[in-house]
């Protein structure tokens, strides 16, 4: 994922900070990679808090709330919209230096790309990560190859005094400081896209997130300093800053090593865009399984089962921006930043109050750690704001499309509220149920009194919840729905696997209940259990719960623990048999179910 995604930046920064800042280039690349550590350490840490995936979207929506969920959607939306095009746009000029006739038609080879991985995500191409895998290797091994020469080039004190051309240059003042800071976050772009590679985790989780991250550190901190600092103040003032890194291979090693270099680059760029497209459709069916995009987004067709419509907005607007852009590099470099930093700081921040949340003794170790977390979002923040004010096309591109999403997510859920509520359950996981359940009742423990289990059946749950609009009525209740188990479900590359948004069934039976009841019940809270789970866990969430009251049909009530039940009423409604029970005493839970 390094050289798919983060490492094929480097084949465009360089050039890109050297317009703006020449020769100090590196300084601004060296001061962000402290900054990317720390963001490391964070995104480790989301991977394996958040083994369903689904990125800032994920984090946002359980850390705050669904709509800052779809402001996170957005952000990582025009930064995929931006990788694609100018990842696509670099390859072509990089494979124009193998064949120089193609530099007049890159903006058409660009387009022709985009429209090529469309039309491939379109069939459905199952091999995508594995070939992608196979440029990777290529790629990868022509960077290293790259230091390695330019290395072996100058020698020992070659090496130490190219370090000094980063003092010739502009004047360092504090705001090309700031400027430079923020311009060179464009260098570890795409680490967004490993959080969305969570589900795809190896066991033990967090053991395995933070020895990837580290190797992710390593991996870039090799590479992108020092192809920076080489390729700024190496190559001659007339090269073409777009293919600094292939350009810099010849300088050092030779044509032919220069030739390999853009030919691999070029090949690994286009694959960048397909990781950029395929995350950005999946971005957008997530959306709409949350209720905030049309549904006809995640509709797919017959023949390859692939979503056409999204893989078809997720390429179009690219298309659009690089005609628009007349293929320059730099504006499309400018453009990147809102997005880009924007996403980081929504997760830095999500994370931040998680950890909040979670923490229950402040040792001067975790006092510590936390402080570090809210310098890193602090650090982003103020990137992130100085992209807003000095890169006003930035702003005004990657903003516009932001309310733009924000209008056409909000108007479709207010739309869909009236019709089919969206419901948004307590994320449930063992580990952390207690925490999560005490989260979602908050201030309101009276939302507890009364506990609601669905059916699956349809005509059941609409007597169930029939009698919860009774038992509930001025109070308030919680609604718990055991989903249905599949065991082989296969997630694709980059989707946000979150069981509950594929569980139809579930979200039409919390739509019911939310529907019909909140005339009645003034506090609803929805707890979700996904059905690869036993059973027993519904018994773990009413030990948690601890309601007075217990709404279940009779087929359903062997889900539930031992209680002393004072009473029990039963009604029966279209064939249904349900139980109205009221607890006296909640028996403690077993030593062996806490341990």
């Amino acid at each position: 994922m390094v050289f798919a995604d983060i490492g094929t930046s480097i084949y465009y920064v360089p050039g890109i900070l050297y317009s703006h800042f020449t020769t100090r280039s590196a300084i601004f690349v060296l001061m962000t990679l402290f900054v990317f550590i720390l963001l490391c350490v964070k995104y480790a840490e989301v991977t394996w808090r958040y083994p369903e995936g689904g990125g800032v979207v994920n984090v946002a929506s359980q850390a705050l709330h669904p709509f800052a969920g779809l402001l996170g959607g957005l952000f990582i939306l025009v930064d995929y919209y931006l990788t694609a095009a100018l990842s696509a746009l670099s390859g072509a000029l990089y494979l124009a230096v193998v064949w120089p006739a193609l530099t007049p038609w890159a903006v058409h080879a660009t387009v022709a790309a985009l429209i090529g991985l469309g039309v491939l995500n379109f069939l459905g191409i199952k091999e995508s990560a594995r070939t992608t895998a196979i440029f990777v290797c290529f790629a990868g091994g022509g960077q290293i190859a790259v230091v390695v020469a330019t290395a072996l080039f100058l020698g020992p004190a070659g090496i130490v005094h190219s370090f000094s051309a980063v003092t010739q240059g502009p004047r360092l003042t504090p705001l090309l400081l700031l400027t430079g800071y923020g311009a060179a976050f464009l260098a570890f772009s795409g680490l967004e896209s490993i959080a969305q590679l969570a589900p795809a985790m190896r066991e033990p989780r967090k053991k395995v997130s933070y020895r990837a991250m580290g190797a992710v550190v390593v991996t870039m901190a090799i590479t992108s300093p020092l192809l920076t600092l080489w390729s700024t103040t190496l190559l001659n003032a007339n090269s073409d800053p777009n293919q600094f890194i292939s350009l810099l291979g010849a300088h050092v090693a030779g044509q032919f090593v220069g030739d390999y270099v853009a030919i691999s680059g070029a090949l690994l760029l286009v694959f960048a865009s397909n990781t950029a497209i395929i995350g950005a459709y999946h971005v957008f069916i997530a959306l709409t399984r949350m209720g905030f995009l049309p549904r006809v987004l995640e509709h797919r067709n017959s023949w390859r089962l692939t979503p056409h419509w999204a893989i078809l907005a997720a390429v179009v607007l690219p298309i659009i921006v690089i005609i628009a852009s007349s293929g320059s590099v730099n504006l499309l470099g400018d453009l990147y930043a809102f997005g880009l930093l924007g996403t980081f700081v929504l997760t830095c921040a999500s994370l931040d109050v998680v950890r909040w949340r979670e923490y229950r003794s402040w040792s001067p170790g975790v006092i510590a750690f936390f402080g570090v977390g809210v310098v890193t979002t602090a650090l982003v923040l103020v990137a992130w704001i100085v992209n807003v004010v000095e890169k006003k096309d930035a702003t005004l591109f990657g903003g516009g499309l932001t309310l733009v999403g924000l209008i056409v997510g909000l108007a479709t859920y207010r739309y869909n509220r009236a019709r089919r509520p969206r419901v948004f359950p307590v994320p449930f996981r063992p580990q952390r149920a207690a925490a999560s359940i005490a989260s979602m009742l908050g201030n309101r423990p009276s939302a507890g009194e009364v506990l609601v289990i669905l059916p699956h059946e349809q005509v059941a749950a609409e007597a169930v919840i029939g009698e919860a609009v009774r038992a509930a009525a001025g109070r308030g209740a919680v609604f718990l729905y055991r989903g249905n188990r599949y065991p082989n479900q296969h997630h694709e590359l980059l989707e946000f696997g979150d069981p509950y948004l594929k569980d139809y069934a579930a979200r039409d039976g919390f739509s019911r209940a939310e529907l019909l009841a909140r005339k009645h019940i003034p506090n609803r809270r929805y707890v979700y259990v996904p059905g690869n789970l036993p059973r027993e866990m519904v018994a773990q969430v009413w030990r948690v719960v601890a309601p007075r009251e217990t709404v279940v049909t009779a087929d359903d009530k062997d889900m539930l623990p031992p209680m002393a039940v004072d009473r029990v009423h039963r009604h029966v409604n279209n064939g249904t048999t349900v139980l109205h029970m009221f607890t006296a005493k909640v028996r403690p839970m077993p030593e062996s179910v806490t341990a």
